[in-house]
């Protein structure tokens, strides 16, 4: 059995008015091939004083949106399992 599942990465770009900087921000979607979705958030913040290399707060953004994505996999995995043996599971990582 072959399953193709859809991982998208949404970024975009806020102004931080507390410390007038640059924020931003990431949104990662996952699709199952059943249609069940997951959703996975991350930021990251430029400082007035650090150079502007956009695809650096991007990519930071991003890897933790991902993260956060994985994690969430892993609670819904663990959920499942649990719900089928009738008991606590942990996953090791």
């Amino acid at each position: 059995m072959t399953s193709t599942w859809r991982a998208s990465i949404y970024l975009f770009d806020t102004d931080d008015l507390r410390d007038n900087g640059t924020i931003t921000k990431a949104h990662a979607v996952l699709t199952t091939s059943s249609g069940t979705t997951l959703n996975g958030y991350g930021r990251a913040r430029r400082a007035p004083h650090d150079r502007d290399v956009p695809e650096i707060g991007e990519e930071l953004a991003a890897a933790r949106a991902l993260r956060d994505l994985a994690d969430r996999l892993m609670r819904a995995t663990s959920d499942d399992i649990s719900e089928l043996e009738h008991a606590d599971v942990q996953i090791l990582r």
